[in-house]
């Protein structure tokens, strides 16, 4: 598919030249407007122009000398303090991508002895990490052996220490990214960690150790390859849960699966199936964050938002890099041309199970009815150090069911407030069970043993609760059974659905949205004796914007005022939907 290999390359090079004007004399990036430069940016910069150089063989681009401005970048990254860690792991694949010998690196001679004194000195920097950035220190151990300034290669066994914790903090084998806390932030950052080393190893110099870590590697990746099939949504949305969702959801996982069809990880009679989700993810991410008119990643406006770390100079710099790769990788797995056949979608519900131990339950359910389009993402997981509402446990349908990015919002589930403890039915569970109901329904249910609140602290003593979840074609219920163990006061409720509309210009043709008749939701049962606010709007309020489009009502059931509840007595708040599935034209 040189086509599409081609494409990825004509849409870096436009990335690449729309933002190298941003690069200033010493390398550092001049933020875009209205936003704060990070003090990795330097180091993702230097990577983008390594794969550039790699995918191309070219040392200029549109006036620009490509190997001067990496030398400079590289340098700014080396003298960020403090230090920024993940900055000199991009920065150091950068160097590791122009050449694996100092000699014949043509940005290492480019640099001046103090610079290279400092790459020694910060590539033998020894840390160690539970989350996502170990693989910043594999990469860090690749670049310093590589380039000749350790001969004792760490990668082997930096590798099996990363693998070894996920081992110890996944029952299932997915990374979390918790390092402290209730544990389970499982979020797109395992993807990035897994395609990032991958790309490290790549760059290694010996090839008999990418050889023999392959097979370890190979062992998780597996599992989101697995996962893929009924992630992506029929438009191609990907990864719609956790921070750093959005453009990044799209990137990580096309990666991941082009890594995968390169090294062999998908059977043969699946690959036809990969093909058609790398095709709708690819179009997806297109159509969605990129300005076509001027050929850059356009990630927030007045309209969306991004993750609030992530900058448009980062992102766009990001894009560039796994576009370059994935043009090599293109041709390495001679995809073929044109939309493959592949059969049609059919109803489906799942649950991945993540973690699952005597203490909690934690894990991914997915629902897609083949007949109106819905899909749905339902996450019980931990939101790591920052309560937002991107993981908590409800449908994440981006264009049907959506929800404010970067800020917290009971979204679809009871907020129940006792005294200096607001509980959520989020974040873990207890005897995870999905299966088929009545009628060809599916549901899925857990229980939370003890209530839990948005610090994610186990309130004990306190009560429990049964979720449910059902689904029949486009119709989904929603049952939430409480009980108390002793008489307590409940001082606040409240319940929020958020009404959204795609963006004006970036969307992707076919993509599902809200129809003329909205959810059709429905309350069965209140037990709390809430009551519907009026319709808050928030068009004008830039705090309600999701990754896809603007968030413009908000509609609350709420109950301000003290209730009783009482042992021996099941308090039940029961919603039922059946949204107007509708398509945006293009």
């Amino acid at each position: 598919m040189h086509s599409f290999s081609e494409q990825c390359l004509d849409m870096a090079q436009s990335m690449l030249a729309h933002n190298l004007d941003s690069l200033q004399p010493d390398g550092t990036v001049v933020a875009a407007h209205q936003e704060q430069s990070r003090p990795d940016e330097p180091g993702h910069v230097a990577f983008a122009l390594g794969e550039f150089f790699r995918a191309t063989g070219e040392t200029t681009l549109q006036g620009h000398d490509i190997v001067d401005l990496a030398a400079r970048c590289i340098t700014a990254q080396m003298f960020t303090e403090p230090a920024a860690e993940n900055g000199l792991a991009y920065a150091a694949l950068g160097l590791l991508a122009f050449g694996p010998s100092k000699e014949r690196n043509p940005v290492w001679e480019r640099l001046v002895e103090e610079t290279q004194q400092r790459i020694d000195k910060s590539l033998l920097h020894r840390s160690d990490y539970d989350n996502h950035w170990q693989a910043f220190n594999i990469a860090k151990a690749v670049a310093r052996f590589s380039l000749g300034l350790s001969k004792k290669d760490e990668t082997s066994r930096l590798v099996e220490r990363m693998c070894d914790r996920v081992g110890q903090t996944s029952s299932s084998g997915f990374f979390d990214d918790s390092t402290a806390g209730l544990g389970g932030n499982f979020n797109l950052y395992g993807v990035m960690a897994l395609v990032f080393t991958r790309s490290a190893l790549q760059l290694h110099a010996n090839s008999g150790v990418r050889d023999r870590k392959l097979p370890t590697l190979r062992t998780y990746a597996e599992k989101y390859i697995k996962m893929m099939p009924d992630l992506v949504r029929e438009d191609g949305l990907g990864w719609a849960f956790g921070r750093a969702a959005g453009a990044y959801g799209q990137m990580h996982c096309i990666s991941l699966i082009l890594q995968g069809l390169r090294d062999g990880w998908i059977a043969d009679e699946q690959r036809v199936k990969y093909y058609d989700l790398l095709r709708r993810l690819f179009m997806f991410f297109y159509e969605t964050y990129l300005d076509q008119e001027h050929g850059f990643l356009d990630l927030r406006d007045e309209e969306r938002t991004a993750y609030g770390q992530h900058t448009t100079r980062m992102a766009n710099f990001d894009a560039a890099r796994y576009l370059c790769q994935w043009s090599r990788l293109a041709k390495t797995v001679q995809m073929p041309p044109g939309a493959p056949k592949v059969d049609p979608a059919r109803t489906c519900g799942r649950f991945v199970i993540f973690d699952k131990s005597n203490r909690k339950e934690q894990g991914l359910f997915l629902y897609r009815d083949a007949g109106s389009g819905l899909h749905l993402q339902i996450p019980l997981v931990s939101s790591g150090s920052t309560l937002t509402s991107d993981s908590l446990a409800f449908p994440h349908a981006p264009g049907i069911f959506d929800w404010p990015n970067n800020v917290y919002s009971p979204i679809l589930l009871p907020e129940l407030t006792f005294g200096d403890h607001v509980t959520l039915p989020a974040f873990y569970g207890k005897n995870c069970v999905t299966g088929l109901g009545l009628r060809n329904s599916f549901f899925f249910r857990y229980e939370q043993p003890e209530l839990i609140n948005t610090r994610e602290e186990f309130v004990r003593g306190l009560g429990s609760v049964k979720v449910n979840w059902t689904f029949s074609g486009n119709k989904i219920g929603c049952e939430f059974a409480y009980t108390v163990r002793q008489q307590v006061t409940l001082d606040k409720f409240r319940y929020v659905l958020a009404i959204a509309a795609p963006h004006s210009r970036y969307r992707a043709t076919g993509s599902i949205t809200l129809g003329a008749q909205g959810h059709r939701c429905s309350l069965a049962k209140d037990d709390f004796q809430a009551s519907w606010r009026e319709t808050e709007v928030v068009s004008a309020d830039p705090t309600y914007r999701t990754n896809y489009g603007k968030i413009h009502y908000l509609q609350s059931l709420v109950r301000e005022h003290p209730l009783i509840m009482r042992p021996g007595q099941v308090y039940r708040l029961a919603i039922n939907f059946e949204p107007d599935v509708a398509r945006v034209d293009g």
